[in-house]
């Protein structure tokens, strides 16, 4: 390998554009380099550092290979707890432990550790080991840099001191020059260790007293972001529409920068109250996983519901995984088409509007085909069609539905209902007080007769004063009324409303 003063004869003898640097005079304006993430990429692909454990001098370190247990109980919104049981031979006195492979996104005021040790402090070491942050942290300390002459590849390495890594170019001292990297060709760093300040994988950093040195059972639980579950269900409609086939499953994403192998998984279905806080950035990026079965129990804890899996699982990094949950035959479904007719009641409006007639779904949530709590999700339906094969034909959000509930899911609009509605008069009364009057029709395309319900909400007080059909009063400020259309033909509803 070539001396230091061969190198820098070599630098001053070549163009910029066959030697891969650029020189300047000490105190002179460097030209502009590759950006730091280029020379942070290119640094990487031969990082050359101390060997692992560069901490173990100061402190005792664990990773997830003394694993015991590892348990979570996931919440909805993004909210999970990990329970996380090592066995690790501690030395008597104050010590310091890195418990590592902890969540990246762990909320570390929420830590506690259980088990035959005094916490006196900890923190959180989120400062994670990257090309770009170990440049960063060398600036001002000296690194080599290595570089392959462009002819015969020979490598050449000369130290110097980072003095800057700002506006994306690290800028070097080396004797009587300063040089910033050239932008085309390869290039690479050498680094004489890992700075203390930097982990290679998120750390729990904690100081230790211990009243004797033996094997202690440690547990760490805490609060994490990036984990989180619902519900989805299936539901294949029988031929005829009145009767169906529910499958649910529960989908877990896992995006909290941490793997949690063969755990215990529960899942707890509420809303459970929470001060928000800014955490870090929430990673996006997930992989599809094959759906586990599993059994899952449950039980009532609070005003909630706890779901216990069976089996242990394993919950990958960025990766969404799908357990069973339940599985009904023949549930009664009911099918109801809705209009909303609500519209400005407070003016003259002769315009006619067509109106969606929206496909409500509905079931009760009890024995004997269901009669279990419902977490919420998402619930798709599904039908055969002549040749069998099933068709998707919509989904809907629910929310969780006790024992005993009714669930409705709305589909969409009817393709061969349809809706028109038009004020037919307005009068201004004393005051306040005024008439509206309108007709809504309704047509159908079916070769059977349908039952529509029509539903406007109004302002104010209000009183239906004259109506072709009687209405219910479903709130204080809605009435619905329920029309019968015959099998390819119509039915027009008429009503006057007095508000004040």
């Amino acid at each position: 390998m070539a001396t230091n003063a061969t190198i820098s004869d070599q630098c001053r003898r070549s163009p910029a554009a066959t030697c891969g640097c650029r020189s300047i005079a000490a105190g002179g304006a460097a030209t502009a380099g590759t950006s730091l993430r280029r020379a942070a990429a290119l640094a990487s692909a031969a990082l050359l550092l101390a060997a692992p454990g560069v901490h173990a001098a100061d402190e005792l370190r664990t990773t997830a290979a003394d694993q015991q247990t590892v348990s979570l109980t996931v919440y909805n919104g993004d909210l999970a707890l990990v329970r996380d049981a090592r066995r690790l031979r501690l030395a008597a006195g104050e010590l310091r432990l890195a418990f590592a492979d902890v969540s990246a996104q762990i909320r570390p005021e929420t830590a506690r550790l259980y088990g035959g040790a005094r916490v006196l402090e900890q923190s959180f070491d989120f400062d994670l080991l990257t090309p770009e942050t170990l440049l960063e942290k060398y600036v001002g300390r000296e690194v080599g840099l290595v570089r392959s002459h462009p002819t015969t590849g020979d490598e050449r390495v000369e130290r110097g001191t980072l003095l800057s890594v700002a506006g994306g170019s690290p800028v070097f001292r080396f004797g009587d020059r300063i040089e910033t990297a050239g932008p085309n060709l390869p290039w690479r760093f050498v680094f004489q260790d890992v700075p203390a300040d930097l982990r290679e994988r998120p750390t729990l950093t904690m100081l230790l007293h211990s009243a004797e040195a033996a094997d202690t059972d440690l547990e760490l639980a805490y609060l994490t972001g990036g984990l989180s579950w619902q519900a989805d269900y299936v539901a294949t409609l029988a031929e005829g529409g009145e009767q169906m086939d529910l499958a649910g499953w529960v989908t877990l994403t896992n995006a909290s920068g941490a793997s949690y192998r063969d755990a215990q998984v529960q899942l707890l279905a509420g809303e459970v109250n929470l001060v928000r806080q800014v955490g870090p950035e929430r990673m996006r990026a997930m992989a599809m996983a094959e759906p586990a079965v599993a059994d899952v129990a449950r039980e009532s804890l609070f005003e909630y519901h706890l779901y216990t899996l069976a089996r242990p699982t394993t919950v990958l990094d960025r990766q969404t995984k799908q357990v069973a949950l339940l599985q009904a035959e023949n549930i009664g479904l009911e099918r109801e088409y809705r209009v909303d007719a609500s519209g400005p009641f407070h003016g003259d409006y002769g315009d006619e509007r067509r109106l969606p007639v929206l496909t409500v779904l509905a079931f009760h949530n009890e024995a004997p085909a269901l009669g279990e709590p419902l977490p919420a999700g998402v619930l798709r339906f599904y039908q055969r069609d002549s040749a069998g094969r099933a068709q998707f034909i919509g989904e809907s959000a629910i929310g969780h539905t006790a024992e005993g509930e009714r669930v409705e899911a709305a589909l969409g609009a009817a393709f061969d209902l349809s809706a028109d509605a038009r004020q037919t008069d307005y009068r201004r009364g004393y005051g306040e007080e005024h008439e509206s009057a309108w007709e809504v029709e309704l047509r159908s395309a079916k070769d059977v007769p349908v039952t529509v319900a029509i539903t406007a909400s109004f302002p104010g007080e209000w009183l239906v004063v004259d109506e072709s059909a009687p209405h219910a009063r479903v709130s204080a400020g809605s009435a619905r009324w329920r029309l019968q259309v015959p099998a390819k033909g119509k039915a027009t509803l008429s009503y006057r409303v007095r508000l004040r």
